[in-house]
C-alpha cells in the first residue's frame, strides 16, 4: 500500500472499492495489526498507536471479519457457541475463564439478534449454511463491542436474503451503535446502497474518495478503470 491518507468517523460506513489486488484487504490488515506499516502513522482518537498484533488492535476496540470464512473465520469442529465466544475469550486472555452459563447467555443473545438459524447453540458450526456461518463470525466480533468493525467481503457466497440482512445490519450498527465500519466488497451495487463514503483503490493506491451523490456506479467504475 502506498500513501493512504484516510480518516474514519463514528457512525459511518466507509467502503473500500477496487479490483482484486488493488490493496483493499492489505489496507484492512494494516488497520487490524495483521500487517505492520514500514512508514506512516495511525492515530486513534487523535493519539498515535502502533499495533504489533491483532490482539493489540482488539484491545483498542477494533474488530476484523476476514475475507475467507472457511479458512480464516469459522473453526468447523467447534460449536456455534464456541465460535461466537472466541473473540471475547481472545480479548480477555486464555487464562481468563468465561463461565459456561455466561457463554450460553451471550451466544443466545447474538443468535437472536442476528437471527442465526441453528437447531441449538451446541450445533457444530460447519453444519450451518454459509450465510449463517457468516452471521456467527460477525457475532463473534460484535461480542467484543468494537468501535471500529472491518468487514472484508462479508456477503460473498451467501444467498440474496442473507445478503440483504447483513447490509441492513451494517447500516444499523453505524447509525444506532455509533460504530465506525469499513466495508469491503466486490459488488459495487451493494456498496452504493450501504456506504456513506467510498474509497477507491487501484494498484495499491487511493485514487478517489467519493461521498453523497458522488457515490454512483459510473463514478466508481471510472475511478477503478483510471478515469478519475
Amino acid at each position: 500500500i502506498q500513501n493512504l491518507n484516510l480518516t474514519l468517523h463514528r457512525g459511518e460506513v466507509v467502503g473500500f472499492a477496487g479490483l482484486l489486488g488493488s490493496g483493499r484487504t492489505e489496507a484492512a490488515e494494516l488497520l487490524f495489526g495483521l500487517a505492520r506499516p514500514e512508514q506512516g502513522a495511525l492515530k486513534l482518537e487523535g493519539k498515535p498507536v502502533r499495533f504489533s498484533s491483532p490482539l493489540e488492535a482488539m484491545r483498542h476496540k477494533i474488530a476484523f471479519c476476514p475475507e475467507d470464512r472457511k479458512v480464516q473465520g469459522i473453526i468447523g469442529d467447534l460449536t456455534v457457541r464456541e465460535n461466537i465466544i472466541l473473540g471475547l475469550q481472545a480479548k480477555k486472555g486464555a487464562w481468563s475463564h468465561i463461565p459456561i452459563k455466561e457463554q450460553e447467555r451471550i451466544a443466545d443473545e447474538y443468535i437472536r439478534m442476528l437471527q442465526i438459524k441453528v437447531s441449538s447453540p451446541e450445533q457444530l458450526i460447519r453444519n450451518l449454511s454459509g450465510g449463517n456461518q457468516q452471521k456467527a463470525i460477525i457475532a463473534r466480533w460484535l461480542v467484543t463491542e468494537p468501535d471500529l468493525l472491518i468487514l472484508d467481503e462479508p456477503t460473498r457466497g451467501i444467498d440474496i436474503g442473507t445478503k440483504a440482512e447483513i447490509q441492513k445490519m451494517i447500516v444499523q450498527l453505524a447509525r444506532e451503535k455509533n460504530m465506525s465500519i469499513v466495508f469491503i466488497s466486490s459488488e459495487i451495487d451493494e456498496m452504493i446502497r450501504t456506504c456513506t463514503r467510498l474509497v477507491v483503490l487501484r494498484d495499491r493506491k487511493k485514487v478517489a474518495e467519493l461521498t453523497g451523490g458522488e457515490i454512483n456506479s459510473d463514478r466508481v467504475m471510472a475511478a477503478i478503470a483510471g478515469g478519475v
